[in-house]
């Protein structure tokens, strides 16, 4: 299942900790998988866990705790909006709901394109700049009212390949 250069990144990884605590390197062998497939399949959980020595049940909940982990496939822009109460009382709600009625999906949808994948998202820890939205897991914008998130849309589309 593992490539020899996914191996070699694990072991770099695996390398970091004690010899007895190499199952610490979990979350950075799921972000290697992640890198590279896109998403976190079944299977690959079921290799890190072969290859870290952990009970493949052990890794699903890690790969199921964390919202950074995709379990399938999704767009070139996951979209994550903020649903938590601070972000309800600052319309987290209608940011979700506007941004997934502009791309015609559901919540935890993909449009059909390909470009932009919805999610409702637990606390993102800026509850003062609510709403708020990760795009990839890596860019956090602040205070996006509907023109805000308008604007966000027609730019990532933009540059969507």
């Amino acid at each position: 299942m593992l490539s020899e250069q996914t191996a070699a990144r694990f072991a770099r990884e695996v390398a970091k900790y004690p010899a007895d605590q190499r199952q610490s390197a979990v979350m950075a062998c799921l972000a290697i998988v992640q890198q590279e497939q896109g998403f976190v399949s079944a299977d690959a959980e079921r290799a890190v866990a072969e290859y870290l020595g952990m009970a493949p049940i052990a890794v699903h909940e890690v790969t199921t705790f964390y919202n950074m982990y995709n379990q399938q496939p999704v767009g070139q822009f996951k979209l994550n909006v903020c649903t938590n109460l601070p972000c309800q009382l600052r319309d987290g709600q209608t940011a979700l709901d506007h941004v997934c009625s502009r791309l015609g999906v559901e919540p935890y949808g993909t449009t059909a394109d390909g470009v932009f994948t919805v999610q409702p998202s637990e606390c993102l820890g800026a509850c003062a700049d609510a709403p708020v939205l990760l795009v990839n897991d890596r860019q956090m914008l602040s205070f996006m009212g509907e023109s805000r998130l308008d604007e966000l849309l027609d730019t990532l589309k933009a540059s969507a390949t």
